[in-house]
């Protein structure tokens, strides 16, 4: 499988997870500020999401990710695979700060 593949099927996936949470949440319409919304999809690592903003940390971010309260996409194999995460779900989750 070539990586644009790989890119194609996360994009996919990840369109919808989205669909899905919209779905799930049209009966409590979650504030979302311009800038987040206009976002291009950027999927991160837990790692990147940690340096992206401040004081948040990698153990904390494991914690949203186990707790389901940020929707993510494991790549790989097993639970050794990477876990990526949108960085709009992410600031959308903080309420929009970083």
């Amino acid at each position: 499988m070539t990586m644009n593949q790989k890119q194609e099927i996360i994009a996919q996936v990840t369109a919808l997870l989205a669909r899905l949470i919209e779905t799930e949440e049209n009966s409590i319409k979650p504030v979302i500020s311009s800038s987040v919304e206009n976002m291009t999809l950027e999927m991160l690592t837990i790692k990147e999401c940690s340096e992206s903003i401040k004081g948040l940390s990698e153990h904390t971010i494991r914690q949203l990710v186990a707790q389901g309260k940020i929707p993510y996409i494991r790549t790989g194999q097993g639970k050794r695979g990477k876990i990526l995460i949108s960085r709009a779900a992410l600031l959308n989750y903080l309420g929009g700060v970083a």
